[in-house]
């Protein structure tokens, strides 16, 4: 027997502990992950109105803020019975799109290519790991290449998403009663100039990179699998009845089942918290603990009937039969590219239905009491935030977040989460670099805003900075 722990792994939103116990022949038996953030936004949000959520819960995340945004509003909107019109709803469609598109991006270039190929020698990419490295010269140069290419794509998404959203990351568009942008004539074409060429770029390169990268590793097919069960809320309303593109829904077994919010309940029988376990969302607390016995993470485990489900694209795209080949480390990035290709192409088709000079905004007032649950999908998976008011202030508030759905900790039944689950039965070829694991956390894009370590050059622990609750 022998462990392993990763601490932190890079290349990811925040930073996120692994721990991993092998057997005699290096196979993985147990996995623990661990977020070292205590978040507190659902506490920071009592005594606020309403209308102020849906601007600070974008600062939880600065890859998935718009995303963020759209939920807060969204559970607002629903305590204050209001629709939004079809014009907020393309809006928004189009900022979360440009949003999409560029954590995708920054995803499979900036933060998973480098498990499989081998960076410039020199910092900030070495020290790295140099096992089981199996592309040509050429084709490592072509994949960096595209690498570098992909950071002015991105920065090229993150503009366009501005033209409508204000500004981004966080954002200042996006609000209860849906879209304050007033697009003019000259904000649509710019933003489809953007478009036209980010399309190209995934629909050309990103589709040549990720079919390499598939080719090669094919034997990623069968690893990281977990437990196969895929969950989604939902995402890109079409019209102002409920239809969306990515439709909400389960996979369980490999079978599409309906999604209902009340079948939600969250687990803290291993994480930092005293408050109940095993509690839906709408009458949930957040009490933190962080001496707590038998606890590793300040993660909760979200479940749904009681089964442990995975976010992301992959459950996007099985719901929707864009892509249903399997699951594994590979096909989550074949899913991402999948999803990314359609929510370009639906994107110019949006864009063509937005009026120019019509604001997307309605004043939906002051609301005094009610509740309302927000469910969208960020790229990582299922975003859900639940608000309750009294008195014209926030009375309670929790979220779920895709990464509290994949890097889950063992439930109170002793089920682990699904980051731990497509973990346990690993081999790892080599224990001193062990980048089988890497690439199976990276698959799941963790997104974890947690402690900050100083590192050396030569990857020694210098500092590290952990926030803990007052």
């Amino acid at each position: 027997m022998s462990t392993i722990v990763l601490d932190p792994i890079t290349r990811l939103e925040g930073h996120l502990k692994v721990s991993v116990t092998l057997d005699s022949n290096n196979i993985v038996t147990e996995a623990q992950a661990t977020g070292n953030l205590y978040r507190g936004f659902e506490n920071m949000l009592v005594g606020r109105v309403p209308n102020d959520a849906a601007f600070l819960t974008q600062r939880i995340c600065g890859l998935c803020p718009v995303s963020h945004a759209i939920a807060s509003s969204k559970a607002t909107e629903e305590a204050a019975g209001f629709t939004p019109t079809l014009q907020a709803l393309l809006l928004r469609n189009l900022i979360q799109g440009a949003n999409f598109i560029s954590n995708s991006i920054l995803h499979f270039y900036q933060l998973a290519l480098l498990d499989y190929v081998q960076g410039p020698q020199m910092h900030p990419w070495t020290p790295g790991y140099s096992q089981d490295l199996r592309f040509s010269t050429a084709d490592s140069e072509s994949l960096m290449a595209s690498y570098v290419t992909a950071l002015a794509i991105r920065r090229q998404a993150q503009e366009m998403g501005a033209i409508f959203g204000g500004k981004l990351p966080h954002a200042s568009n996006i609000v209860p009663g849906g879209v304050t942008a007033s697009p003019s004539s000259t904000d649509i074409t710019n933003f489809k100039n953007y478009l036209n060429t980010i399309t190209t770029f995934v629909k050309n390169t990103y589709r040549a990179d990720v079919n390499k990268l598939a080719t090669t590793y094919s034997d990623y097919y069968k690893i990281g699998k977990g437990y196969g069960n895929l969950i989604s809320y939902g995402v890109f309303d079409t019209d102002t009845a409920g239809t969306k593109l990515f439709q909400a829904g389960i996979v369980t077994n490999g079978v599409k089942g309906s999604f209902a919010a009340n079948n939600i309940k969250e687990y803290v029988g291993h994480s930092w918290y005293s408050s109940p376990s095993g509690v839906n969302p709408a009458s949930e607390t957040t009490t933190p603990n962080f001496e707590k016995s038998g606890a590793y993470t300040w993660l909760k485990a979200p479940r749904y009937n009681n089964e442990a489900y995975e976010a992301g694209s992959i459950a996007r795209t099985w719901l929707s039969g864009d892509y249903t080949n399997g699951v594994s480390v590979m096909d989550r990035h074949l899913a991402r590219y999948t999803e990314i290709s359609k929510i370009a192409t639906n994107m110019q088709t949006w864009l063509s239905q937005v009026t120019p000079q019509t604001s997307g905004y309605t004043n939906i007032g002051t609301i005094t009491t009610g509740s309302g649950i927000g469910l969208t999908e960020a790229s990582r998976g299922a975003l859900g935030h639940w608000l309750s008011v009294s008195d014209s202030k926030i009375s309670n508030y929790q979220i779920i977040t895709p990464t509290c759905w994949n890097a889950s900790p063992t439930d109170d039944a002793g089920n682990v989460g699904p980051i731990e689950k497509a973990l346990i039965g690993t081999h790892v070829e080599d224990t001193t670099q062990p980048v089988e694991l890497l690439r199976i956390v990276h698959s799941f894009d963790p997104c974890t805003g947690c402690s900050v370590h100083v590192m050396s050059p030569d990857g020694i622990e210098m500092s590290k900075f952990v926030v803990q609750p007052l």
